[in-house]
Order: structure tokens, then C-alpha cells, then sequence
């Protein structure tokens, strides 16, 4: 929540610095303040506006979540993964002639499809039923409810306005989906997995 301070966080004096090395007009973007987006989509009204176009909160936890999504788990579920790439398969390439690119191409690759594959289904799970820390922790779903996601907004709905039935129908709907669309994964994507 620092770092996308409009005054004082670094992103914003990063972008700051940036524009008076180079002398250019760089307005930094208000973050976490801003219903702006990268699609200009205005928040009342079903439409795409120029006055809209910019960065705000909602892109502002986008990128976290895609920072958070490249290191962390993810990283370490690869890093497992390559230590149990036999070295046999990696040196019989090498002395078949293989570069380091095919080696990893066709060797090391397909070793990784399982890990590759459970990676892709959890990140489809927790992209449907994720965003609820970050935007209970950064924005409390504003501003304009811009950054409220289905999980926070059965937060909201069953904590805060005591509509327990309607969040638990909302939840049985999101568990439905995310099953269907986790077993239409499994059904097409599990063949480049197996070896």
C-alpha cells in the first residue's frame, strides 16, 4: 500500500525521477485513488472513455497479483520440478549434439509438463476465487467498488450486510464454476502432461 502512495511512494518517485532525467511530463498516476484504467472503461456507464484512460487502483492490484504470481509458489514449484529432471536425459542430448536451447526444448520441457500443468490449474482457481486480500487489505473494493472481486464481495454481502443466503448461493455458484471450468482443464489440458 506504500509503495502506490500518490505522494510519497516509491513507484511514483521512481516515475518522478525518471521524468526529470529525462526532462518529460509524466504525470504519476494517483494508484489506489484512481478509478482509472488501462482500458479507459468508466465506472458508471457501460462505455470506454478518454477521460477514464490512465492507471488506478484496479490495475494497481493487477500488477501485484502478477508480481506475486511470477516469484512465490510458482517459482518454487519450478525450482522442484528441474531438480528432478534426470541428468542421464540432459547429457545424452548434449552428446547427441544438442544446444542448450533444444536441450531444454525437448528434454527439459516436457519433463516440466506436470508441474506446468498443476501450476496453470491452481493459478486458474485462485484467479476466480483470489483478489480478496488485496482488496480488502489495499482498497476496501473501492474506489467506486472498482477493485471488488466476487470473493471479497461474498465478504461483504455475508460480514458486513448479514446477507448470509445470498453470499452462500454466490459461493455454491462460484464453486460450481470453478469445478466445471478445473474439470474442462483437466480434460484438455492433462495430454501434455503425461509423458
Amino acid at each position: 500500500k506504500s509503495l502506490y502512495n500518490p505522494d510519497f511512494g516509491l513507484i511514483n518517485a521512481a516515475i518522478r525521477h525518471i521524468s526529470d532525467l529525462f526532462h518529460l511530463v509524466i504525470t504519476p498516476p494517483e494508484w489506489l485513488l484512481s478509478t482509472k484504467n488501462v482500458l479507459g472503461l468508466d465506472v458508471e456507464h457501460v462505455a470506454t472513455t478518454r477521460a477514464q484512460w490512465g492507471l488506478g487502483a484496479r490495475d494497481a492490484i493487477i500488477f501485484m497479483g502478477i508480481w506475486m504470481g511470477i516469484g512465490g509458489n510458482n517459482m518454487l514449484l519450478y525450482l522442484a520440478a528441474l531438480t528432478n529432471v534426470p541428468p542421464e536425459l540432459t547429457e545424452a542430448a548434449e552428446i547427441d549434439g544438442a544446444n542448450s536451447l533444444q536441450t531444454f526444448r525437448y528434454i527439459v520441457w516436457p519433463q516440466l509438463a506436470p508441474t506446468t500443468f498443476f501450476i496453470l490449474v491452481m493459478s486458474f482457481i485462485g484467479g476466480l476465487q483470489g483478489g480478496f486480500e488485496q482488496a480488502r487489505v489495499m482498497t476496501n473494493g473501492g474506489p467506486a467498488g472498482t477493485t471488488t472481486t466476487l470473493s471479497y464481495h461474498i465478504y461483504t454481502k455475508a460480514f458486513e450486510e448479514f446477507q448470509i443466503g445470498y453470499a452462500s448461493a454466490v459461493s455454491w455458484a462460484l464453486f460450481a464454476l470453478i469445478f466445471v471450468l478445473t474439470l474442462i482443464n483437466w480434460r484438455f489440458g492433462n495430454r501434455e502432461a503425461t509423458y
